[in-house]
């Protein structure tokens, strides 16, 4: 899978799943839930305690989803991502050298930015995508009007974000969201009907601007 085969299965997805759990059984035992209910792009954060174990397993167990590394802050951490099999790694933040690392290996990079300075920036230095950080402190407004002034930016807002309001920020201009907390807490079977929500509201295409 190239890098920008990849960015087109997450905008076709429309949402990412993202795993910060206890440790790397608890974010496989989610991640397999999250597939179950829909979400197929999944990203396991790096402060999950064996992140790189966690992600090797998630794509054996669901190989037909596109699984990946977030909380990448270094190129070590790219490149044990990378070595687990991760196929795209987010940041929350601007890094030369994760960018480097995952476009070494042909991984697609997704930065975390959050005024035009910073995604500017992202963009020059080669960014597939760009993660909106903090979104749900920015807010929708802050999308849009950024989304008009950059049009050719990918945005994915994430931080904040719930099946409720996820069709809002892709009508702002978002490619997709990522939604991490308010999806993936409590036993498998409420993460699968919470993921099934979020891909329901997803499909449904994006929401009439308020």
């Amino acid at each position: 899978m190239t890098r920008w085969t990849t960015c087109a299965a997450i905008a076709e997805a429309r949402c990412i799943g993202i795993l910060r759990a206890s440790s790397a059984a608890a974010a496989v035992s989610a991640g397999r839930a999250l597939v179950q209910g829909g979400v197929t792009v999944v990203e396991v954060a790096f402060t999950t305690p064996g992140a790189p174990a966690a992600i090797a397993e998630l794509r054996t167990a669901c190989p037909d989803a596109l699984v990946g590394a977030g909380t990448v802050l270094d190129a070590a951490a790219a490149f044990a991502a990378v070595q687990a099999g991760a196929k795209f790694l987010v940041s929350p933040l601007v890094s030369e050298e994760v960018l480097r690392a995952g476009h070494r290996y042909g991984i697609a990079v997704i930065p975390g930015a959050a005024s035009p300075t910073e995604i500017n920036a992202a963009m020059e230095l080669g960014a597939d995508a760009v993660k909106l950080f903090p979104a749900g402190s920015l807010g929708i407004g802050y999308l849009r009007a950024v989304a008009a002034a950059m049009p050719q930016v990918p945005f994915v807002p994430t931080g904040g974000i719930s099946a409720e309001d996820a069709p809002q920020w892709l009508a702002a201009g978002a490619i997709a969201v990522g939604v991490g907390g308010s999806l993936t807490s409590g036993d498998p079977a409420s993460i699968a009907d919470r993921a099934r929500l979020l891909a329901r509201a997803c499909a449904a295409g994006p929401a009439t601007p308020g």
